[in-house]
């Protein structure tokens, strides 16, 4: 095992750098965003409480003047010329909230959600004039005659044109788009119904005639954006993990010119530049360490629970954070051709190859359109053979078309992923993609990551028991502050006491903390720092050491606590005889202690994001679907390729976003329920999929006959949908 120091990072992270007040008497001193706007990733915000902290906080730093958090995107906009972000987020991490620095530029993309919004809008146009045509036309079914008729006709067309033209848009444009590119699609026959249904209404009104379908047309296109609403709502998803990744790229560094720091933008770095890394920033770039010494917190790379040492000749990778003292870093790889970037590569890759995946409905549908076609051609040809009268033609095509309208077999997915999301998200899981609950339902293979998934990010402290009085009170006073996780564990655990009064205390980058107590000198750090031999440091588990004056060092030792709900989900999943399989970034020690408590029999340490990515790759390859649970950015790739995924609500923006699920809490165990209820719902999906088999089995031959005016169609197209939905209800249940 490793054992480390305790890092600090204080509210001016830099021990080389000027006081806060300095930097803003000179901007141009330190890096700022040039319009004074900073956004910050918060992955560990969840409440509102959280929103006050990080606000507050902010808010009373000077020369910031606004500070905004959003919560759904678990993100902080601040309004602070002058200041950067390794000012701001030492501040955080005081209060306890992780923060990264995300480029406004990478995440223009990210828009609002304008498409479900405007179908919200067209739904809303649709089912107001649906209602009003309605009323209208009880007066002609009560008996209206002549030109009483005729007027409630035209009202009705007044009414229902422009709102076909209008809600109807969607369906119309994507039609032109599969016949420009000559093939078909469902909205092909769709567009075809409405646009017939109409004209012939118009027909009929221009000619008196005693039968108008605009409620059939302007019903059957509510129905219609009503399953194309609930299907976009389960396929988005808000912003793609590629762009979070990128994102999360250090947008600028601080080179060193002939001696003299100048702020650039990342991109024009170079092999061989020479860089500043202050305390508390991320690595910007790929490079070695030439001068300094320090830890580094791997975490967000590799799922490593603990900092390592950094000394010269070390290999850093971007995005990697530096703890505790600064470093000069030689850059080998910039940019595009950095870890990060390669990473955000291989998520791309991988998203592109997921978005290739075909669902049941549009499996479906393939053959769908032409059958459509053809039934309404011949039944528009057999009755203008048969009868000569092209007005009773058209109008047996159009009932056609509209009671094979695809109304149920559109929503026979959107309207059961939509009761499956109820009763998941009930239990603490939110469902991002459509087409996860199919996916889901055929895993038989599950990967966990460790820390932050199966463990929680802060270790607990287990020896402190034996440790005397004033001695806690001593370690507890080392400990206040640090930003190590095993100082604030230390600092968690010792909580209520007073800690002991320290003299000319001092951190020692990558090794620890010193300080003097009555007189002797107390420290706290790694075990080699204090002459602890191998043997006796060498031990499994996590841990520190504690000398005060000349006695021997004491051993405080820590072990990972474990997520609400692990073993159950752990049990359940073996119970229902999946394969369960650990891949962990961290120590081999740490690792199999964890898979021995949690009974995982397969599992591997030190593997870096591209190996749990490869790791995948090569379960997929042996014929496993695998569902992928992590947290990190260490397991975003992994994420992305695996055949489905999920993460906590507490993981880093990135992986929440490349994953298809998100837990909600920290309970684990609806992990397993999960995969319980999409089996349900996928045959639930299958069961609305017969439904809309049989009712066109049924329909179509008594539309095709000329037993259903358009009307008729519409209302019998109407009773499918509805069948398909209480269907899928029973998944509530």
């Amino acid at each position: 095992m490793t054992d480390v120091g305790l890092a600090r990072i204080s509210a001016c992270p830099a021990c080389d750098a000027a006081p806060l007040a300095e930097r803003l008497a000179d901007p141009a001193a330190h890096a700022a965003q040039a319009d004074g706007t900073l956004i910050l990733s918060l992955p560990t915000a969840h409440c509102a409480t959280c929103i006050s902290d990080v606000e507050r906080a902010l808010i009373g730093l000077p020369g910031v003047r606004s500070a905004r958090v959003n919560l759904t995107l678990r993100r902080v906009t601040v309004d602070a010329p002058g200041l950067g972000a390794d000012d701001l987020i030492p501040v955080l991490g005081r209060i306890g909230y992780e923060a990264h620095e995300l480029d406004p530029e990478a995440l223009s993309a990210t828009a609002a959600d304008r498409q479900g919004r405007d179908l919200l809008m067209r739904i809303g146009v649709a089912g107001f004039a649906m209602m009003n045509i309605m009323i209208l036309s009880v007066a002609v079914w009560s008996g209206a005659e002549a030109a009483t008729r005729d007027l409630f006709h035209w009202i009705s067309a007044a009414i229902a044109l422009p709102t076909i033209a209008f809600a109807g848009q969607p369906f119309f444009s994507s039609a032109y788009a599969a016949l420009k590119a000559r093939r078909l699609g469902m909205d092909v026959p769709i567009s075809l119904a409405l646009i017939l249904a109409t004209a012939i209404s118009l027909f009929e009104t221009s000619a008196s005639g005693e039968h108008a379908y605009f409620d059939a047309a302007v019903m059957l296109c509510f129905f219609l954006l009503v399953g194309r609403y609930l299907d976009h709502r389960t396929r988005a998803i808000a912003r793609s993990a590629a762009a979070e990744l990128t994102a999360l790229e250090v947008p600028r560094a601080t080179r060193l010119r002939d001696g003299a720091e100048e702020v650039v933008p990342v991109a024009s770095l170079r092999p061989g530049d020479l860089i500043r890394i202050r305390p508390g920033n991320r690595v910007p770039a790929d490079g070695e360490i030439t001068e300094g010494r320090s830890e580094i917190d791997r975490a967000l790379l590799t799922g490593e629970t603990l900092p390592v040492a950094a000394a010269p000749g070390l290999m850093l990778s971007a995005g990697e954070v530096n703890l505790t003292g600064p470093l000069t870093l030689r850059v080998t790889a910039a940019g595009r051709d950095s870890s990060l970037a390669r990473l955000t590569a291989l998520v791309e890759a991988a998203e592109a190859a997921r978005g290739r995946y075909t669902s049941l409905a549009e499996r479906a549908s393939r053959g769908y359109a032409p059958v459509v076609h053809l039934l309404a051609l011949a039944s528009f040809s057999g009755w203008l053979w048969a009868t000569g009268d092209l007005r009773l033609a058209v109008n047996i095509a159009a009932a056609v078309l509209i009671i094979t309208c695809p109304c149920a077999l559109g929503l026979a997915v959107p309207a059961v992923a939509t009761a499956a999301s109820g009763r998941l998200f009930r239990r603490g899981l939110l469902i991002k993609d459509g087409t996860a609950l199919e996916r889901l339902a055929q895993v038989d293979t599950v990967v966990f990551d460790k820390t932050g998934t199966l463990t929680m990010e802060q270790p607990r402290l287990v020896s402190a028991e034996g440790l005397p009085v004033e001695l806690r009170l001593v370690a507890l006073a080392l400990a206040e502050g640090s930003a190590h996780p095993l100082s604030r564990a230390l600092a968690a655990a010792l909580a209520g006491e007073a800690p002991a009064p320290l003299q000319d205390q001092q951190e020692h980058p990558g090794y620890g903390v010193s300080a003097r107590w009555q007189g002797r000198e107390v420290r706290l750090g790694r075990a080699d720092w204090l002459g602890v031999r191998d043997d006796e440091a060498g031990r499994a588990g996590s841990a520190t050491w504690l000398s005060v004056g000349e006695k021997a060092p004491i051993r405080l030792d820590f072990t990972d606590r474990l997520r609400p709900g692990a073993e159950d989900c752990v049990a359940a999943l073996h119970a229902d005889g999946k394969r369960v399989i650990l891949l962990s970034g961290d120590r081999p020690a740490a690792v199999a202690d964890l898979a021995a408590r949690l009974g995982i029999a397969e599992y591997r340490a030190g593997v870096d994001p591209l190996g749990k990515a490869a790791a995948v790759e090569a379960l997929a390859g042996e014929g496993a679907h695998v569902l992928m649970v992590g947290d990190g950015l260490n397991d975003t790739a992994a994420l992305a390729r695996a055949h489905a995924s999920i993460s906590p609500a507490s993981a880093l923006d990135a992986a929440r976003v490349a994953s298809d699920m998100v837990l909600t809490g920290q309970d684990l165990s609806p992990v397993a329920d999960a995969l319980v209820t999409a089996r349900r719902a996928t045959a639930r999906i299958r069961e609305n999929f017969a439904i809309s088999i049989l009712y066109n089995i049924v329909a179509v031959p008594v539309a095709m006959a000329g037993l259903a005016t358009p009307l008729i169609a519409a209302l019998a197209m109407s009773v499918s949908s509805i069948t398909v939905t209480l269907n899928a209800l029973r998944l509530r249940r």
